[in-house]
């Protein structure tokens, strides 16, 4: 018998931790190579983390919504002959000895002249809203760490509330701060229900995407433009064509593929769109990669279409079609989510005339594209009805001024006004 060591998968680029939703199965169970043992949550996906071993679950290590950092050790399999896998051989093995994975004492993490203990965000989060001196907790997660769980139950032990004087934060760490210092950002109470409220639990999925919201608003400093586009030559381009589209190709073509096509057309004149703020330098991004927003069973996706700008409209709402169907059926993987630069979000789906979007983190803008609406219009010094939508850009305005930003917006505009059924091919 062998004790093998099973780590938090890579999820997809710049995912650097991922939070166990729920565990598939429980020690002393036996599993096949490759079967699904736990689901995990990065931001807006969930996905299957597969077993590297055929084995018996020995133990499980992560507890559920707790935060592990991509490689960290989430549980332990006994495999016969340690028939092994691929993606873990970097860890430590316990070869020949009996089961023993890291068992330190229970005493609670101290400071070392190694470093300070590490808290995951979740426990960090918690400490902050109670006001907890995370020291005071005994941790009983691997090597002594400090789960979530200790912490509730801390809490439901009535725990004190930490003094700043009480506790010598001398040596404190940038994470303890972090966690000991509630007279700085006094917790906001939290609401109560009332008898006739229904209270919803709040998903896996959720918290994921509220973290991600917070960060795009708490780091990204949004501002905001809208544009009028005529899309009259457009709707009546794509009207005459589509009953013949759907028949020929078996998937819709929408409104939606022209305007990214129209977009990542506009992102590479404007490349400074495609960018991402990162400190002392812009990363400008070479791949026009466009995260679309997607609803699915209450929850919002952002899967990406790859190299937008070097596909053709039918290629763009192809990929529409099978993101969509992919995110309805809960069969979207991390790679469908990863390498998006730059968001394209169809809130006229909804009847929406005006919105402004919240960046999609790390990325430098996000566009939404309203509802197509017939309107009088003045045009040639005449009133005429025309098919007009607006186009609302939010940008970063670390990376990007008014300027670039509406000079962007312009392009795409025109990019849309002109599209006609003589100069615009689908293929």
């Amino acid at each position: 018998m062998t004790l093998e060591n099973i780590t938090m998968p890579k999820l997809g680029e710049s995912v650097t931790e991922g939070s166990i939703s729920s565990w598939l199965v429980k020690p002393g169970q036996k599993v096949e190579k490759y079967e699904a043992i736990a689901e995990v949550l990065t931001d807006k996906v969930v996905a299957e983390i597969p077993s590297s071993f055929t084995g018996v679950i020995k133990e499980i290590i992560a507890e559920e919504d707790e935060a592990i950092e991509v490689g960290g050790l989430i549980c332990t399999i006994e495999t016969e002959g340690g028939g092994g896998s691929t993606e873990t051989k970097e860890e430590p093995k316990t070869e020949s000895a009996p089961p023993k994975p890291e068992k330190p004492a229970k005493a609670p993490v101290a400071k070392q002249a190694t470093g300070a203990p590490r808290y995951s965000p979740a426990v960090l989060r918690m400490a902050g809203e109670h006001g907890l001196d995370l020291e005071q907790i005994t941790g009983t997660g691997s090597g002594g760490r400090i789960t979530r769980k200790d912490v509730l139950a801390y809490i439901e032990e009535g725990a004190p509330v930490t003094k700043a004087e009480t506790a010598p934060v001398v040596e404190a760490t940038h994470n303890v701060q972090a966690s000991a210092s509630p007279a700085e950002q006094p917790k906001a109470s939290v609401p109560a229900a009332g008898s006739n409220d229904v209270e919803i639990p709040v998903s896996g999925v959720r918290k994921a995407i509220a973290k991600h919201m917070v960060e795009s608003k708490h780091e990204i400093p949004h501002a905001w433009m809208m544009n009028e586009v005529d899309a009259t030559n457009l709707v009546n381009y794509r009207d005459s064509i589509k009953e013949n589209f759907k028949k020929e190709e078996g998937f819709n073509l929408t409104y939606f593929a022209f305007f990214v096509k129209a977009v990542a057309q506009a992102l590479k004149k404007y490349p400074l769109l495609n960018s991402t703020w990162a400190d002392d330098k812009i990363i400008q991004h070479k791949d026009i990669n466009i995260s679309i927003a997607i609803a699915a069973n209450d929850v919002l996706f952002v899967p990406v279409i790859k190299n937008a700008d070097e596909k053709s409209i039918k290629g763009i709402a192809r990929e529409i079609s099978e993101l969509a169907g992919k995110a309805k059926a809960g069969k979207l993987s991390p790679a469908d989510m990863a390498g998006g630069t730059f968001t394209v979000n169809s809130t006229g789906s909804f009847g929406s005339v005006q919105s402004m979007g919240i960046i999609n983190h790390p990325q430098a803008g996000i566009l939404q594209v309203e509802a197509i609406v017939k309107r009088p219009v003045v045009l040639d010094s005449m009133i005429a009805v025309r098919d007009m939508v607006n186009l609302c850009l939010s940008i970063d305005h670390r990376v990007l001024d008014g300027y670039m930003a509406g000079s962007f917006l312009k392009e795409v505009k025109a990019n849309v006004e002109k599209i006609t059924k003589d100069n615009t091919s689908i293929y």
